[in-house]
């Protein structure tokens, strides 16, 4: 029992309960990959379960890659994770990925049954817009009137709560049926290319599931014992996929947190893992509640904010880390003051303290809130990087050359032809490659093949005929050529033979960085170069898809990391900065009249503190420069939630110049809550926008506007109301 013996005595309970349902409410900072990890080692080397017969599910590429790590260090040699391209589980080796990959990997053994090839295509978010806005411009539709990212943010909605385009036909409005146009021809393009976006990957699982019983039993019996992390985060696809997959043995393990449950806006939802006893009545219950991270006011202060939420599963993380410092608040006139802060403190714990700057994190709201803190990290030689920004695979060039790529694997793949079909010049115009496409599909061709039959192609004449021709042959021969060669060798004829790399050369010194962005693909290609055939790019194509923003963080890297509250999830830092802890902004206003939206803010509040280590700073400004206009605004609700006794408050700099507070910080004063209360009586309290107020019969509610003595407020129960500020009763929360 060496595998359990460094598990604490409810780690050890999770990983000892092998059979039968089980879940683990696994608080912040608590070591839920490490129980992972720890059960996949007791199943195979005590239960002697074989590898093939245990399926863990993560959200991110990177906490795949984490547990199998740990899993090897656990199990030694014996451990051999299932490659990228295994169709299906042999007996020796370990499935263990995403959603996202576990799918892929099934689907690339039983789509046929649905009617795709196995060789299919996986569109990213860029692709799937680009197919979008082709549908609406074919069915005339005015991207003014439906925006194309909306259209495609409802239909990816839609299919994660596995909606069928019927469910959208029968809709009552005019955009539900809009909606159903568009969706239904979305599907079909994309059928007709022989690809699937991220939420086919799952939906297509779960169809594939309950039209075949057959197929669907036959992975019951492979997958005998199923682990879930991030279980809170699952929308209703996922639920379904892992539920039919467990419903034969009931051998399910998830692991997860409705306290960090903060994806709501992708289709997840909470009452998933809060309901997960009524769907499984006998199922035993673990809670890790000792936290292994952060500092005791740290958790204290993060429980003050959760515990306002009314749905929740109970716990009370602890440690036995020391009590640490107390949670700083700071309180700036304006963005620019507020970044300031943040510099001068991190410049003064790298001074004294000989902190590093990967251990400093700036966490905000939106990413608009990011603008003003680049801004300051340039102006003090601060190196950074903002993550969620436009990463490497977004880029214009990288998704050119793997367009070219996708193209050869998939001959159908419309949307990588339109992207290339010019990159270089080939003569080849929107009106004559649509013709060329309608050619294709009305004979039931690839593009490619149809290309060699650009003769019969109606209404084109003979040099238009000549460029598809060439550009078709071209593609088949390199397309032959990957059968023999190693992708690298590959992807160097496609740079070459296209004339991509000429094209890139001649745009100067941009188009010099552009390539060499280009070549550091063939890094990433390398790990294949052992691959036959199209194998190797199927592989590689399938790996760049189903890549994650988070997953390109780099903990040992020399500069601070910028991101979003919701990017934050799953990573910790020595020392967090929270910007914007405003109402309006955090919580966000759209939340401020819905209770399960700001219980979701309170969550996302709850995630941003427990990244913290040692050190909290929740910042927030009295005026802020955003989305185009000045707001006047009032301290986050969530401040007033954190106990006094954890919290020290910081006053403005004691300097007016900017050029003295550049010195470690030292121009920022402390002052005690006792002088904050004096400070507070002595300040005059008008009714400013965005001010929490109560009344005491329409309850609490939200300042808009101020005219003379007329407050208009905005009321949860009751809508908005005037009312005299004088002689209204009102209390300010």
């Amino acid at each position: 029992m060496e595998i359990i013996k460094s598990l604490n005595e409810q780690q050890q309970e999770a990983v000892l309960t092998t059979e039968g349902p089980i879940l683990v409410i696994a608080g912040a900072g608590s070591g839920k990959t490490r129980l992972l990890a720890h059960r996949i080692a007791y199943l195979f080397k005590e239960k002697k379960v074989p590898p093939r017969n245990i399926l863990a599910v993560t959200f991110t590429n990177k906490a795949a890659e984490e547990m199998k790590e740990r899993v090897k260090k656990l199990i030694g040699s014996d451990f051999r994770p299932a490659p990228q391209n295994l169709r299906y589980g042999a007996g020796h080796l370990f499935w263990m990925g995403t959603f996202h990959h576990i799918c892929v990997r099934i689907l690339r053994t039983e789509i046929d049954k649905l009617g795709y090839k196995k060789n299919f295509a996986i569109y990213d978010d860029s692709d799937q817009l680009a197919l979008i806005k082709k549908i609406m411009k074919e069915k005339e539709l005015s991207v003014e009137q439906f925006n194309p990212r909306t259209m495609l943010s409802v239909i990816s909605k839609a299919k994660g709560e596995l909606m069928k385009i019927e469910d959208y036909i029968s809709g009552e409005s005019y955009f539900e049926r809009i909606v159903a146009r568009v969706y239904e021809a979305y599907q079909k393009n994309l059928k007709e290319n022989n690809a699937l976006d991220f939420d086919d990957l799952l939906q297509k699982t779960v169809e594939l599931f309950r039209k075949f019983p057959k197929t669907l039993e036959k992975y019951q019996n492979i997958f005998r014992y199923i682990m879930v992390d991030e279980y809170q985060d699952t929308n209703r696809a996922q639920y379904v996929f892992v539920n039919l997959l467990a419903e034969r043995h009931r051998n399910l393990c998830v692991v997860g947190d409705d306290w960090q449950s903060i994806y709501a806006f992708r289709g997840a939802d909470v009452r998933n893992i809060l309901d997960f006893e009524q769907d499984y009545p006998e199922a035993k219950v673990v809670k890790l509640e000792r936290n292994y991270r952060s500092t005791q006011k740290i958790l204290d202060a993060a429980h003050g904010v959760i515990s306002k939420n009314l749905r929740r599963k109970d716990k009370k993380l602890w440690t036995d880390n020391a009590e640490g410092h107390d949670l700083v608040v700071y309180k700036a006139t304006d963005e620019e003051g507020e970044a300031e802060f943040i510099v001068c403190e991190i410049q003064r714990l790298v001074e004294e303290e000989t902190l590093s700057l990967n251990e400093f994190v700036v966490l905000y709201r939106t990413n608009a809130q990011s603008r003003a803190i680049e801004e300051a990290f340039l102006e003090a030689a601060i190196p950074y990087r903002v993550v969620g920004g436009v990463r490497f695979y977004e880029r214009r060039e990288i998704k050119d050359f793997l367009a070219y790529l996708r193209l050869i694997n998939n001959p159908a793949d419309e949307i990588s032809l339109e992207r290339i079909i010019n990159l270089p010049a080939r003569g080849i115009g929107n009106v004559t490659l649509g013709k060329w496409i309608r050619f294709a599909r009305e004979n039931s061709l690839d593009l490619i093949s149809a290309s060699q039959k650009a003769g019969n192609i109606a209404g084109i004449n003979s040099n238009k005929i000549d460029a598809i021709c060439k550009f078709g042959a071209l593609v088949q021969r390199l397309r032959d050529g990957a059968k023999r060669a190693t992708l690298t060798d590959l992807m160097e004829s496609v740079l070459v033979e296209t004339g991509y790399q000429k094209l890139l050369l001649s745009e100067g010194e941009v188009g010099q960085i552009r390539f060499e962005n280009v070549r550091e693909l063939f890094t990433v290609a390398e790990k294949y170069k052992k691959e036959k055939g199209l194998n190797g790019l199927d592989m590689f194509l399938e790996e760049v898809a189903l890549m994650a923003s988070t997953d390109a963080i780099d903990s040992q890297s020399g500069l601070v990391h910028l991101m979003t509250l919701h990017a934050a999830k799953g990573l910790e830092f020595d020392s967090v900065f929270i910007a914007g802890m405003e109402e309006g902004l955090f919580p966000h206003s759209r939340a401020l009249l819905d209770t399960s939206e700001l219980e979701e803010e309170r969550r996302l509040c709850y995630v941003g503190i427990t990244r913290a280590k040692k050190r909290a700073y929740l910042l927030w400004a009295t005026t802020r420069h955003i989305f185009g206009s000045t707001r006047v605004n009032v301290a986050s609700r969530f401040l007033d939630d954190i106990s006094p006794h954890l919290v020290r408050n910081f006053q403005l700099p004691i300097s007016p110049a900017k050029s003295g507070s550049r010195q470690g910080g030292g121009n920022f004063q402390t002052i005690s809550n006792d002088q904050k209360s004096k400070h507070e009586k002595d300040y005059n309290f008008d009714f400013r926008d965005g001010q929490r107020v109560e009344h005491p019969t329409f309850g609490e509610g939200i300042v808009i506007s101020t005219k003379d003595d007329l407050v208009t407020i905005a009321f949860m129960k009751t809508g908005l109301k005037k009312i005299s500020a004088k002689f209204g009763k009102l209390k300010k929360i």
